[in-house]
C-alpha cells in the first residue's frame, strides 16, 4: 500500500485501486494495538494533465488510546528519465481520544498516586489538521519515494464529551519520514518475478527502523516472502491474485524481548482493481450501416 506511506504514491496506473487491511500487533498481550486501514486512489485528467487523486484511512487503538487518521490525497506527475515523478500531499485530520474512565492506578505502594492530576480520569477527545507530503518515481524496473507524515506535528486539546472548555490534556502527533524502494525482476524463460523492497522510517531523534523484504510472484497469480525487521520481528507472507481481486496474509514473529508475552502479530490485506479509460473515447461507440 504505497499511497498509505506516501500521497505521490496515487494515480500510478490506469486502475482504480481499493485496498484494506487489518492488523492484530502482539496476539496475547493484554490491550495490544490493532489497526486497520484501508486507501482507495485513480488517474484522473485536470486541464489534459494526469495527476493522482486518492483518499486514506487509518484507525488503530493502542492500550487506553485511540487514532483516526482520514485524509484526502493529490499528486502531479511529470515525466522524467523514462519514467515517471510524483508530488504528493494528503491533507486531513488527526483524531485521538484517551479512555481515562478506565485508568486503574493501584493503592498501598510508592510508585503510584491515585490523585496524580497528570493522569486524567475522564474519557478525553481532540482532533486536529494534518498534512503529509511526499515524493515518488517509478521506473520500468524500479520504484522509490521519500515521504513524511504529521508534517507539522499537530498539538491535540483533549477535552471531556461534557464541554469544550479545556482540560489542559494535549498529545501530540510526531513527525515522521519515510523512504520506501523496490523493484520487479523477471527471470528469464520463466514465469516467475523477483519483487524485493525496502522500507525505512525515522523521527530524526531515539527511533529509525528499517525493514527488508523479498517476495517471489508466479505467473502474476501467486506470491510468498519473507521480511525481517531491523530487532522487531521476521515475517513471512503470502498472496494471491485472481482478475481485479488482492488478497495476502502476513505473520510475524518477534525477534525482541515481546515475544516472552505474544505468540506474534496477524495481518490480512484485501484490494481490488478496476480499469478506467482515461481515453476521453466511447469504446462501446460504433458506426450506423445507414451512413457508412
Amino acid at each position: 500500500m504505497p499511497a498509505y506511506y506516501n500521497p505521490a504514491a496515487t494515480g500510478l496506473t490506469d486502475f482504480l485501486h481499493i485496498t484494506a487491511g487489518s492488523r492484530l500487533q502482539w496476539v496475547g498481550m493484554p490491550n495490544a494495538p490493532t489497526s486497520f486501514i484501508a486507501t482507495a486512489d485513480m488517474p484522473v485528467k485536470v486541464l489534459g494533465k494526469r495527476v493522482g487523486v486518492g483518499v486514506a484511512l487509518q484507525q488503530e487503538s493502542l492500550g487506553l488510546f485511540s487514532n483516526l487518521n482520514v485524509g484526502v490525497q493529490g499528486s502531479y506527475k511529470l515525466k522524467l528519465f523514462k519514467g515517471e515523478l510524483g508530488i504528493g500531499v494528503q491533507v486531513g485530520l488527526f483524531d485521538q481520544g484517551f479512555k481515562g474512565s478506565e485508568v486503574y492506578i493501584p493503592d498501598g505502594d510508592e510508585a503510584h498516586d491515585s490523585n496524580d492530576n497528570a493522569i486524567p480520569t475522564q474519557d478525553l477527545h481532540g482532533t486536529a489538521f494534518d498534512m503529509n507530503l511526499g515524493v515518488y518515481y517509478t521506473h520500468k524496473y524500479f520504484w522509490t519515494g521519500i515521504s513524511a507524515t504529521h508534517i507539522m506535528e499537530p498539538t491535540v486539546k483533549l477535552n471531556t464529551s461534557e464541554g469544550s472548555d479545556d482540560s489542559g490534556y494535549e498529545s501530540q502527533a510526531g513527525r515522521l519520514l519515510y523512504f520506501i524502494a523496490g523493484g520487479n525482476i523477471p527471470i528469464k524463460n520463466t514465469l516467475f518475478e523477483i519483487q524485493p523492497s525496502l522500507l525505512l522510517r525515522s523521527n530524526l531523534g531515539d527511533m529509525t527502523q528499517g525493514e527488508l523484504t523479498a517476495r517471489v510472484r508466479y505467473n502474476k497469480f501467486i506470491s510468498g516472502g519473507v521480511a525481517y525487521r531491523w530487532n522487531d520481528a521476521v515475517s513471512v507472507m503470502v498472496a494471491a491474485e485472481f482478475k481485479n481481486f488482492f488478497v495476502g496474509y502476513s505473520f510475524d514473529y518477534p525477534t525482541s524481548a515481546i515475544k516472552k508475552a505474544s505468540s506474534g502479530s496477524h495481518e490480512i490485506l484485501v484490494g481490488y482493481s478496476m480499469k478506467l479509460n482515461l481515453s476521453g473515447q466511447n469504446k462501446n461507440k460504433h458506426k450506423s450501416i445507414r451512413i457508412m
